[in-house]
């Protein structure tokens, strides 16, 4: 059964149900707000706005820590997207051209400016299909609905997530673990990247985490007398 989930992607997240409701909490407190601006800006066209930032909220709220959530993917991947969504709606008439060409585009630019934001796509996409009501703010889409929507979101994680001395926001707000023995060490920067660049595939967490896992789970080998495999 193991392997069946391990096929299909099931992941056996050992996080606590305190930590699952809090970030319920923490989106619905987003988006609550974040609804609110977009429809004084949009009216019924709103929901299509939420979409995009919707997405942005599992990030900031789930997975606050991780690299895809933090402040350049967030300001950098949807106001770039958005760019690129406004021009590919101006500039291709046809209409399924333009939503590829913006999405392709999107992902494409958000690589290279090392900000890949997967809610990117959905801004880029809302501005192509988005209706009258979005065609007709041109560049103006960039400013607001989409950065008013992404300060907010900003706000309302950096401050909720505070409240939790587990959870910060941005992620390099988190405490640093103490000072541990050399048997204990972290990997090195060298050594993370190398192994990343092995793989050839955006990895969703940060390198900071990824010494933390290693360090508590070398803690636990440890204090169990266990060596590594």
């Amino acid at each position: 059964m193991r392997r069946f989930f391990d096929l299909i992607g099931v992941e056996l997240n050992p996080s606590s149900y305190a930590e699952k409701l809090i970030s319920g909490a923490g989106g619905f407190l987003a988006i609550f707000m974040i609804f609110q601006i977009s429809y004084m800006v949009l009216g019924s066209d709103a929901y299509l706005i939420v979409a995009s930032m919707g997405a942005a909220t599992v990030l900031l709220f789930a997975v606050p820590h991780g690299p895809l959530s933090q402040p350049w993917p967030l300001f950098g991947g949807n106001l770039i997207s958005a760019c690129i969504g406004v021009a590919a709606a101006q500039l291709i008439p046809d209409l399924f051209t333009a939503a590829a060409v913006a999405v392709g585009g999107a992902i494409t630019a958000m690589y290279f400016m090392k900000c890949i934001h997967p809610p990117g796509g959905a801004t880029a996409l809302s501005a192509v299909v988005g209706g009258e009501a979005v065609h007709s703010l041109g560049y103006m889409y960039v400013i607001t609905p989409v950065l008013l929507n992404v300060v907010v979101i900003f706000l309302v994680a950096v401050v909720f997530n505070w409240l939790f001395k587990w959870r910060r926001y941005p992620a390099k707000l988190a405490k640093k673990p103490e000072q541990i023995s050399q048997e204990q060490a972290s990997m090195s920067h060298e050594a993370i990247e190398h192994a990343l660049r092995q793989i050839d595939s955006f990895i969703d967490v940060s390198e900071e985490d990824l010494n933390e896992i290693y360090r508590l789970a070398r803690a636990f080998d440890l204090k169990s007398n266990k060596k590594p495999d």
